[in-house]
């Protein structure tokens, strides 16, 4: 058994919203990772250039080693060097799976399940638009959506307008797709908690699955408090990096479900661990997978075959530009439920054609929403 694969080249590739890596051993085997820490893509390309010194020669199969280094050599925090060592890693599981010639999710523990259960995300700018969009998902077979309920214009309504108007909205939503779809309801971090509560009590009659983030992630302390004053399952976590952050979540913040994503909070290695402690609380995990692109997708498809309390993976459209032009193919769906290759490793490959055509970088600005008076709004 080979227990050495060093490194010898370390790349990255950078379009739209997202930073690639590809990692190569002195034997040519190449694994590949993705960064999902989206607002600052380039961002992430230097940070990963910044360790591209201790990579080069580093044992890609001491991935418990190699996370430690990296994530203590500076005592440094936050989700440009999450979104690197994530991506990182998940390269050296992909090394590691084409080295002993076995898919990821073999290496994980094997199979938990046949195939991950899909949810799909539902925009619905409108109240329309989130009916048809939920009706759609649940004819392409998904059994399971999360639905941007809180939209821009609500931070420009009053408290019980606001409250009627998203109560309105899950009310009929609901009545539309029946009660055979389980339905997510995301508030996006755009409420405080005391309208957050109210706005959840009266939720909670349509049964929704989870109310994830109505509050900002600055305080656990905020969170759970929230949470022990309703009934309705909540979940957390996209914004996390690491088991340390997780755990406080996990024991004070009153979570059904936790939010890691594979491209933010450690890669396999760290999010595995999330997995374990959630489990321990009898919480479930739901992932968090926007705006993933193909490779971390798959990535934490390889991750929920394993994982015992994997609830359902968030899924957005994979087979679009220029997603799909990044990689050599996209992850299969078949009726809502994701399936990972049977090839070694991760099974996926950068398209280096698309990267050649220096493709754009989406860059975001600064645009705040902003309440009547023009002060700024929670996001």
């Amino acid at each position: 058994m080979k227990t050495v694969a060093r490194i010898a080249k370390v790349e990255t590739f950078v379009a739209g919203m997202s930073c690639f890596v590809r990692l190569t051993t002195e034997d040519g085997i190449q694994g590949v990772g993705e960064s999902t820490a989206f607002a600052f893509p380039k961002n992430v390309a230097e940070v990963i250039k910044s360790y591209e010194g201790f990579l080069i020669g580093a044992n890609a199969h001491d991935v418990e080693a190699n996370w430690l280094k990296m994530y203590r050599a500076l005592g440094w925090r936050g989700l440009t060097m999450g979104g690197a060592i994530s991506a990182i890693d998940q390269a050296c599981w992909d090394i590691r799976g084409r080295t002993y010639e076995t898919p990821v999710w073999n290496l994980l523990g094997g199979r938990s399940r046949k195939a991950v259960r899909g949810m799909k995300v539902v925009w619905g700018l409108t109240k329309e638009a989130l009916i048809n969009d939920s009706l759609a998902a649940q004819r392409e077979g998904y059994t399971a959506i999360k639905v941007i309920l809180h939209q821009h214009e609500h931070h420009g309504m009053r408290h019980a307008q606001k409250i009627e108007d998203l109560v309105n909205r899950m009310a009929e939503l609901r009545d539309a797709v029946g009660n055979t779809l389980d339905i997510g309801v995301e508030l996006h971090r755009n409420m405080q908690p005391g309208n957050s509560i109210a706005l959840i009590k009266e939720l909670m009659k349509f049964r929704p699955l989870f109310v994830e983030d109505p509050i900002p992630p600055d305080s656990v302390l905020s969170f759970g408090e929230v949470s022990a004053k309703v009934d309705t399952p909540m979940a957390a976590g996209e914004r996390n990096t690491s088991i340390y952050e997780f755990r406080e979540y996990i024991e004070h913040a009153g979570l059904s479900f936790v939010r890691p994503d594979i491209g933010l909070a450690g890669g396999f290695t760290h999010v595995r661990k999330i997995c374990g402690m959630a489990e321990a609380h009898h919480q479930g995990v739901l992932p968090h997978a926007v705006p993933s692109g193909a490779i971390a997708t798959m990535a934490h498809i390889h991750l929920g075959i394993s994982v015992p309390n994997w609830e359902a993976q968030e899924h957005v459209d994979q087979n679009v530009d220029p997603v799909q032009q990044m990689v050599k193919r996209i992850p299969l769906v078949k009726e809502g439920w994701l399936y990972p290759f049977d090839e070694p490793g991760l099974g996926m490959e950068i398209n280096d054609a698309f990267f050649a055509t220096n493709p754009p970088v989406v860059v975001h600005g600064v645009k705040p929403d902003l309440r009547e008076d023009g002060s700024v709004a929670l996001r």
